[in-house]
This record gives structure tokens, sequence and C-alpha cells, in this order.
């Protein structure tokens, strides 16, 4: 992923919501590990906006204490996090009051004086969505969205935007045209953290980096592919945001809709941000349609119900805080798709995600055709098909599993592994999907972001499932909390076949079990 964009000397990073549970989670930590990789520009500032009444010196500290908090063990450095934290500040605004926005341009304009910047400017929203399409106009009021500074002369002017990108395919275009009326594409960043991890950008790398892979990644080889990302935990305080959303819109749309297309899409000519994304927009318009009927027959939904598990008593998604007592937002999604093209015609591919299942763990299992003349078998006179697992959390790395002949008489076979894990080539940097995510977007390389017309196709594809949801009669069926969902999501698969349920580390010879 090699790129020619450079990084600017000096930026201002304006994050509103400064003062909220993700910037003191993911984005400081992940600017204090840029800034002691030395990757940050060399005059760099940031501003956090919010309605809390913080000031610069009670919200360094306050900063402070989340790096202790949420940085991995060994990474915090009191010197240097000093250090980080005098280049960021602080204004109290409320990001929905365009009276507000005066004064933001003010103070990043003293800013610009303190640390010699050229009016180069990045916002991120780590707003609730509702403020998505309220922030970029406000911006416009004022001129902050012009890639001209005060001097008349160029400036960088770019914004983050945090999913989910639209509640549906009416405000997904709404929100793209507000955008449009004062951005260009290429100063609009719609970031799905997903992308900014190792593993996910290894499909990438595995896939056409290697020979041996190419030949065999079609329908004439594959016969069907699981993606699966899952969590052990509820939805913990969330329940007023979960309930608005749902699985289908907080993971399906976006980062399950994501693996898929770089799963199934094809090489770009040249590896560059508008061929890449171009490849992925190609896989999107490429979902098969589904009639009510299909979606009725291949997709399933479910909410988790109070269960005993591992010894302690889990309540249900009904009995969560802020969740109403005859809420229908579903917390697990099983689906069975297809991808209408020369290369996967016929080939299912079958997505979930769900709240408190067994285990923590996002991968793709791809599984290949057996041979043709069952030759050899195990034990239970079966064939056995290869496997290639690619695990993006946890244990990350990739495992093909193969047959090999059980010692001793007979022609018995067993299915083997030869695997590799990322700790492997020394571990991955605490915070590295942020950091990868901001560190690009001061690059100005956006190959790693959402691009508007995917937005658009991807919910496209997934509208008529929520509209269909609205229909008090579809089903929504319960599962106890840490079981791998209804039974009825068994239905999607067919006959022969089951979900590939994980539930130990990716090198162990039990990989897959049932809980």
């Amino acid at each position: 992923m090699q790129t020619a964009h450079t990084k600017p000397e000096s930026l201002v990073l304006a994050i509103f919501g400064g003062s909220g549970d993700l910037t003191k989670r993911k984005l400081i930590p992940s600017l204090y590990q840029l800034f002691k990789q030395g990757k940050l520009p060399q005059r760099f500032a940031v501003l956090g906006l919010g309605r809390t009444a913080y000031d610069d010196a009670s919200y360094r500290p306050h900063l402070d204490s989340a790096l202790q908090q949420y940085l991995a063990a060994g990474e915090y450095d009191a010197s240097l996090a000093e250090q980080f934290l005098s280049s960021v500040h602080y204004l109290a605004i409320d990001p929905a009051k365009a009276e507000d926005y005066p004064a933001l341009k003010a103070r990043l304009e003293e800013l610009d004086a303190e640390i010699d910047n050229p009016g180069n400017y990045i916002y991120y929203l780590s707003t609730p969505p509702s403020l998505y399409g309220v922030v970029p106009q406000h911006l416009m009021s004022v001129g902050l969205n012009e890639e001209l500074n005060a001097a008349g002369q160029p400036a960088i002017r770019r914004i983050v935007i945090e999913k989910p990108f639209g509640y549906n395919l009416a405000s997904a275009l709404e929100l793209n045209e507000i955008y449009r009326r004062g951005f260009e594409e290429h100063q609009l960043y719609r970031i799905d953290h997903f992308l900014g991890k190792e593993t996910v950008q290894d499909i990438m790398a595995l896939r056409f980096a290697n020979g041996i892979f190419e030949p065999l990644w079609n329908r004439n080889y594959i016969e069907r592919v699981e993606i699966t990302a899952v969590e052990n935990m509820g939805i913990e305080s969330r329940g007023g945001f979960y309930d608005q959303t749902g699985a289908l819109r907080d993971m399906v749309q976006n980062h399950l809709a994501q693996l898929v297309a770089l799963t199934a899409m094809e090489p770009p000519v040249q590896f560059n941000a508008d061929l890449f994304r171009n490849e992925v927009v190609k896989v999107y318009q490429s979902f098969r349609p589904m009639t009510d009927a299909e979606v009725r027959r291949r997709v399933i939904r479910g909410q988790y119900t109070e269960s005993e598990w591992r010894g302690e008593h889990h309540r249900g998604y009904r009995e969560e805080d802020k969740v109403p007592v005859d809420s229908r937002t579903e917390t697990f999604v099983g689906m069975k798709l297809y991808i209408d093209n020369w290369r996967w015609q016929g080939v299912p591919f079958y997505i979930r995600t769900g709240k408190m299942m067994p285990t923590k763990v996002t991968e793709i299992v791809v599984h290949f055709k057996p041979t043709p003349h069952k030759m050899f078998t195990d034990s239970d006179g079966q064939a056995v098909p290869n496997q290639l697992i690619i695990r993006i959390q946890p244990d990350e790395g990739i495992a093909l599993k193969f047959a090999a002949k059980v010692p001793g008489s007979g022609f018995e076979v067993k299915r083997v592994s030869m695997d590799f894990t990322y700790d492997q080539l020394g571990g991955l940097a605490s915070g590295d999907a942020y950091s990868r995510l901001l560190e690009d977007c001061m690059l100005g390389d956006s190959t790693l972001f959402t691009r508007s017309d995917a937005v658009e196709m991807s919910w496209r594809f997934f509208d008529p499932i929520l509209r269909l949801w609205q229909d008090e009669d579809f089903p929504l069926y319960g599962y106890p909390a840490g079981t791998w969902g209804p039974k009825q999501s068994d239905a999607i698969i067919e006959r022969d076949h089951s979900w590939t349920n994980p539930c130990r580390n990716l090198t162990n010879s039990e990989l897959y079990c049932e809980l």
C-alpha cells in the first residue's frame, strides 16, 4: 500500500465531541501513539470542542487520565504525555448552534498564529449522528469548508465522519447532498475503523500478492464464504443509541459489507484510492436484490434474552437500561447473500453479527469445494474440504486447513492446520486502527475510507430489508445470552452445512466447537 501522499508541515485537528467517550478512549490515545512514533506534523495542535465547560488547564489532566487508562501496558510515558498534551487545547461551544462558529473560526486563527499554520484544518465528527448534517452546514456558514486560508492561499480542509452514515437510504442520500454543497469528495473521510485493522488490509495482500490463491479464488473452487463478527458483551450503557440503531445499521451495512467487498473484489489495475474504491462499489452493485419472500427466507434477526451463563445471571436486551420493554430492535442478524458476477455467481456468502455471543471474534472462513472423487475420508467416512481462515480479532492471523493422513494402517485423513499469527511480526501497536486512519487522513490518502457512491449502493441493498422489518409480522427470534443466536438462523445455511463457530485461539487444534 505505497502512497505518494505527503504529510503537511503544520495542521490543526478540531475534534467535535472533544469531551466524549470516543475521544478519550480512542482518538487521543491514537494521536499519542502517532506523536510517540514521530508521525504527527512538525507543528501540530488538537482543539477539543464540546458543551462541557473545560478550558486548556482542566482539559489536559482529563485526557492524561484517559491515556493512563486506555493505553496498553507499558505504552504510557509521563514525560512524553506532557509534551503531547501541551499541544492540546479546548473550546467550549455547542456544535448544534450556528452562532458559536465565529468563535471557533477565531480560535483556529489564534492557533494558526501560535504554531505557524497556514489554515490547514481537519475536522473530526466524534458526535451523535444527529449532528452529522448540522456541523458541515455551520462550517460552511463561516467559510471553514473552503480550501483557501485568510490570505487566499491553498489550505487543507478535510472532515472525518464516524459511522453510521445515514439511518437508511433516504437519510444517506440527504447527508451526501449536504456535504456535496460545501465539500468536494476528496475532502470527505467517512471512517470505518475495521478498515484500519492490519488483518483487514492483509486480505488484499493475501489475495493479490500470492500467486497460489488467485487461480482458486472463484466459483469453480470455493463452495461458500462465512463472515462472522460477534461480541460476548451486551449493549452496556448504550441502550438509548442502540435501540434506535440495531445490529444491521450498527454492523452489517458498514463493517460486514466492507469485509464482503474486500473478500470478493477484483484486483484494481493499480493500487490507488480511486481504483481500489471503484472495485468496492462494483461488489455492492453486484449484490443480488432480495424479494420480500427471499428476505424472510435468507435473513434472520434475533434479540438476546436473559440466561444463566458461566455461573452468572445475564439480563435480556429488554431489561437493559434505556431500552423499551417491548423493543423489537435486533441484536443479532444472520444473512445469506449472493454476488451476481462472473467470479462469484452461485457462491453463497453467509454473514452474521450479534451481541452476547459465546466469544468475541471477527473472522472470514473460505470453504473450498471437496475433491471430485472422495478417495480419502475421515473416521466418519466424510471428505475433509480445505478451509482458509482469516482471523481479524482476536489472535489476528491466517490459517489454512488441509487433510493429512493419520499415521498407521489404512488411509484415514484428518484436518490439520498451517497457520500464521501477527504476533510473529512483533505484534500490533495499541490503537493501530485509529492511528492508521488518522495518519492516512493527514496524508490525504482516502483509500481506506468509504466513498459516497459506496455508501449509497450499500444502503440500496439493505434498505428494503429495514423497510420490511417495520412490519410487525416479521419474526424477531429470542436467543439466550451466551449462545450462538436463534436456532432459526441455522435454516439459512444449506442442509449439509452449519455455521462455523469459533471458540479457541487460531492455532489450537480445537479451533471450532459448539458451545
